[in-house]
């Protein structure tokens, strides 16, 4: 892994994980279970890389232009704070 420090508290150890993110736009999600992510071993800050991230708004977007076909489809609860 190439040297990096950490934004938040400096530290320069990291460790790959996989993890669940949410993309949003506009009031429309895309859950995206495993996403690589990149995580500090000092402050549990997480990183994704540019890549990873593009490629999901891309996919995103094929999926609402419906040029691709999401894996499944979740029902997604809402709940206001009060």
């Amino acid at each position: 892994m190439e040297s990096k420090k950490c934004n938040f508290c400096g530290s320069m150890e990291y460790e790959k994980r996989r993890t669940d993110y949410l993309y949003s736009y506009r009031g429309n999600y895309l859950p995206v279970p495993n996403t690589p992510v990149e995580v500090c071993l000092n402050c549990a800050m997480v990183y994704y890389e540019a890549k990873v991230l593009k490629e999901i708004e891309q996919r995103f977007f094929a999926i609402q232009r419906k040029s691709e076909k999401p894996d499944r489809y979740v029902e997604l609860p809402v709940a206001s704070y009060a």
